[in-house]
């Protein structure tokens, strides 16, 4: 018998039950000593969810989960953050959709399984890694499904998505091709994830594009902070100068694991000449080449368990970073000097000098060190140490790798605001309040040595997620994109009120050739709304949404000479899916009543009117304000930019001010203030009103 979507889900369920039992205890019995939480508290809760078993030995997966979200104050806001409650949440209701017999689409299957994992990962349950083979077959089932639903779909999207050519203009789709894995849709085979870890322990399994040193700089944009990192980090290592350590502070998803994968192949022992960009980046800053035979020490906070050993192949046990880090130095030999200090999790002191002294050159990269210093918070006896132990031994790190000469330390850290306060730092890199004592406790240990890197601007956003989507633009096509470029910055120049200020200048033409072929108001609305919310990264973020769009308008034979917010396919499939991992559930009918489905009110505007209906005026213009405003409801978008996302050379633009009048006027959950517009998951006003109004009608006398 096949297996089902809903039985994937069971089994991730069961995964669940066994990967956070063992946390639950270990949590619940600290609170229970810290007076945080009472035994009658726990008695009370078993009541409720009918479970007679002992706590939480034998409690299914939705009892588990049940105890997370009441005994979140006392116990579990201390370990875990606002990211994973709202994670719980999401799989409780999973869970109980599961009970119902509910089926589930491949879809909403992937987003419980990928839940899981997430929640599994931040308790650093091992059953994590066994959710990567059932989402993979998740993903293989999506893209069938996909591939047997085009032919059926085909005809809707061409009417929906790109309209007719404009004159004189060429397509994007004869001037750009997107990478084979998008063009294919097994773009989420990988979801865009560097993984640091898999890199170095498993290089096979982390996907050329991201193990293979030649691959990764092929698809790498040199970034004016990458490259100072990269020329900063040739200098140290050869002894001539640069900072011996680097604290890689940016926003969540900012590109931090990228920059030490790009760092872990520069002194890969590949020449220099073989890495594409590398060789002229190290020419013309002056910079040497890599230093031969570089020591590189990867640590990665949550994968190594600050509670348990690790045996290593030649018969080594590790339990500290310390211990880990002269294992990777030089094996058995250089661990036997620190062997003591590991077994008895005591700081190495000068020892740790001495080792990166005698197997330099050495390129030290810690990710996710606050993922593993939390995990000590509050606890004793572990084999990796104790709190304070932790930030000694940082300490001795920082003040070794800067007494040694070719010696070179990054560090990656939640990115602070501009008060510097811990509190500042992004939810889901943090973690709760032990995550924020760890994270303040390293900044101010390493701030004292570390020197500030920058991370992308928005403008070299643009071309990170080029070079990842897209094939390069062949040389005699160049003249498409730059007179693309041209037209549309010429055409917002003649109508100045219809779009916003500056639209039509030289700086905006030249940013929509950057970002071509997709437009910089897609950028903008990602970066600065999307990225506000959490569990939203900036960069892999992006990538994964941009891919089912780029994916759905090529197969849908898209006919724009660029990707508008406003083109963008909302009604199903991998973008949606998308999307609704972020805005929750509640926004899938608001989707298919008021935005973007064949049934839905912009449509019948369209079908209802010939002047929208030929460009799709009223679907374009409710995709671009629900694409503006659904991160920040209350905030809204300007009428001035829902045209700038719809609107093409050679169309009037008032036209996608009409289709917003007559939108405003039937839709349920578009709100309008001034020159103002947003959706919400509340029906309007005017949508209650005319509610009565038809029940006025419709009552008997």
């Amino acid at each position: 018998m096949a297996v089902t979507n809903r039985d994937q889900v069971g089994r991730a369920l069961d995964l669940l039950q066994q990967g956070l039992t063992p946390f639950i205890k270990r949590e619940v019995d600290a609170g229970i000593r810290r007076n945080r939480v009472g035994k009658d508290a726990l008695a009370s809760l078993a009541q409720d969810v009918r479970q007679a078993r002992s706590f939480p030995e034998g409690w299914d997966a939705a009892a588990l989960l049940n105890a997370i979200w009441r005994l979140w104050d006392a116990v579990f806001k201390f370990p875990l953050g606002p990211a994973e409650r709202s994670l719980v949440k999401e799989l409780q209701n999973a869970r109980n959709s599961w009970a119902h017999q509910r089926n589930f689409t491949s879809d909403e299957a992937f987003r419980a399984l990928d839940s899981a994992a997430l929640l599994l990962e931040a308790v650093k349950a091992p059953q994590a890694a066994e959710l990567g083979p059932l989402k993979g077959e998740l993903l293989r089932r999506r893209f069938e499904e996909r591939a047997r639903d085009a032919d059926r779909r085909r005809k809707k999207r061409e009417r929906a998505a790109g309209g007719e050519p404009v004159a004189g203009l060429v397509l994007w789709r004869n001037v750009i091709t997107p990478h084979d894995d998008v063009l294919s849709g097994r773009y989420e085979q990988a979801e865009f994830a560097a993984d640091l870890h898999a890199v170095h322990e498993s290089p096979t399994d982390a996907g050329p594009e991201y193990a293979d040193p030649r691959a990764f700089f092929h698809r790498t944009h040199l970034t004016g902070g990458l490259k100072t990192l990269l020329t900063g980090a040739a200098r140290r290592l050869a002894g001539t100068g640069g900072d011996p350590v680097v604290d890689l502070q940016t926003n969540f998803g900012g590109g931090k694991t990228h920059s030490m994968l790009a760092l872990y192949h520069l002194f890969s022992g590949v020449p220099v000449a073989e890495l594409p960009g590398a060789s002229n980046l190290l020419a013309e800053a002056e910079a040497p080449p890599p230093a031969p035979g570089v020591r590189r020490v990867v640590l990665v906070g949550n994968r190594i368990p600050a509670g348990r050993p690790v045996e290593k192949p030649d018969g080594v046990t590790v339990r500290t970073l310390w211990g880990e880090i002269a294992w990777q130095l030089g094996g058995k030999e250089a661990f036997e000097r620190v062997r003591a200090d590991d077994e008895n999790a005591t700081n190495p002191g000068a020892a740790l000098g001495k080792l990166l002294a005698d197997f330099g050159p050495c390129l030290i990269l810690v990710d996710e060190w606050v993922a593993y210093a939390r995990e000590l918070h509050e606890r004793s006896g572990l084999p990796g140490g104790s709190f304070e132990t932790q930030f000694t031994f940082a300490q001795n790190l920082s003040e070794s790798v800067k007494t040694a000469k070719n010696a070179l330390l990054v560090v990656s850290l939640p990115a602070s605001g501009d008060s510097g306060a811990s509190s500042d730092a992004s939810d889901e890199e943090v973690g709760g309040v032990r995550g924020r004592e760890a994270l303040g406790r390293l900044r101010n240990v390493l701030g004292r040595v570390a020197s500030s890197w920058r991370p992308a601007t928005a403008e070299e956003g643009f071309e990170i997620v080029r070079r990842r989507l897209f094939q390069d633009i062949p040389g005699h096509l160049f003249k498409h994109r730059d007179q693309t470029a041209r037209q549309f910055a010429e055409y917002y120049r003649q109508h100045p009120g219809a779009f916003p200020a500056g639209s039509g200048e030289t700086d905006y033409r030249e940013r929509i050739e950057a970002a071509y072929p997709i437009h910089p108001e897609v950028f903008d609305r990602l970066y600065e709304d999307w990225a506000s919310l959490l569990r939203f990264q900036r960069t892999r973020g992006v990538l994964r949404l941009m891919a089912g769009v780029i994916h759905e308008l090529w197969a849908a034979n898209d006919q724009s000479p660029l990707i508008l917010p406003g083109m963008i396919p909302l009604d199903r499939g991998p973008v949606r899916s998308e999307l609704l991992r972020y805005l929750g559930d509640p926004w899938d009918s608001i989707l298919d009543q008021d935005v973007d489905a064949d049934s839905s009110a912009p449509a019948r505007i369209d079908e209802g009117n010939v002047g929208f209906g030929r460009v799709q005026a009223a679907r374009r213009a409710a995709r671009t304000v629900f694409f503006g405003s659904a991160p920040k409801p209350k905030t809204g978008i300007e009428e001035r930019r829902v045209r700038l996302g719809c609107a093409l050379p050679g169309q009037q633009p008032a036209v996608y001010g009409d289709a917003l009048r007559r939108l405003v006027e039937s839709a349920t959950f578009l709100y309008e203030d001034g020159a103002r517009l947003w959706y919400d998951t509340q029906p309007t006003v005017a949508k209650m009103a005319r509610d009565r109004a038809e029940q006025a009608r419709n009552d008997p006398e």
